[in-house]
């Protein structure tokens, strides 16, 4: 179908955990905990936001139109009752959509962010992708030489490079729609209305190195998430769910699996 969402669908169950990555990431970042969870008794829906991944590429970018495109994608999958997961990005796209339509959701966690405005903090990275030249850079080393004189972390050039694919033979390309996020990155840090208020069981995890969600955001989180509990992950930044896995997918299972 156009403009349908692509995903990675792991298992088969009845209680069904759909998962929404970040911001210039995809489904694959969460194979590896997908297929643990699902071998645990879930259905995981690895799903990649338009402009990311195999999804669709569009001009238009916001994070209504990414609740829109879950609706959409729920719709087309019969699923009516499900776990939301969202990191970052994936994160506010699940805390709107939980807002919009609570009738679906059975819990809601949300990974290191918070429902606030955040100061735009891509830009170097955007610019990086964009000065890519595909006709210069023809292999993998070469990209990650051209991204390192100004993404000085590996670690961030490796989960950038994993954008990475081959358009044609002996050609490079990006999966993202990188102009249209580079013309839509202010949307990346908008907050979430305050009218905007979701009652439902949520967890809000944090890593204990990021400074996404700090102590005093709490309360303000619980202004529009009434029933929200904050969790921390030890020796964990941003990307806590494959900086320390173990610990992240306890405290999701824990959550997922309480009182059922």
């Amino acid at each position: 179908m156009k403009n349908s969402l692509h995903s990675i669908i792991l298992g088969e169950s009845s209680r069904k955990l759909l998962i929404l990555h970040g911001f210039l990431g995809m489904s694959d970042n969460w194979k590896t905990l997908g297929k643990k969870w699902s071998e645990l008794g879930l259905e995981v829906h690895l799903i990649d936001a338009r402009n990311h991944g195999k999804s669709f590429h569009s001009n238009d970018f916001s994070y209504t139109l990414m609740c829109e495109d879950l609706e959409q994608y729920i719709h087309q999958h019969g699923i009516s009752n499900f776990y939301l997961l969202g990191h970052s990005m994936g994160g506010k796209t699940a805390m709107l959509f939980a807002c919009l339509h609570p009738g679906n959701i059975k819990k809601l966690i949300v990974a290191d962010i918070a429902p606030k405005a955040y100061p735009p903090h891509h830009d170097y990275i955007i610019d990086a992708l964009k000065s890519l030249n595909f006709e210069q850079h023809k292999s993998r080393g070469e990209v990650d030489i051209a991204l390192s004189k100004t993404i000085r972390n590996p670690g961030i050039r490796q989960f950038l490079m994993k954008n990475l694919f081959w358009q044609s033979p002996g050609v490079l390309g990006l999966k993202c729609n990188i102009n249209s996020l580079a013309t839509n990155r202010h949307v990346i840090g908008q907050a979430l209305s305050p009218q905007m208020k979701f009652t439902g069981p949520s967890l809000f995890v944090k890593g204990s190195a990021s400074d996404y969600i700090l102590a005093e955001d709490l309360n303000f989180i619980k202004s529009q998430f009434t029933s929200a509990a904050l969790k921390n992950i030890p020796n964990a930044g941003h990307w806590l769910h494959a900086e320390n896995p173990t610990a992240f997918s306890k405290t999701v299972l824990d959550f997922i699996f309480e009182k059922e």
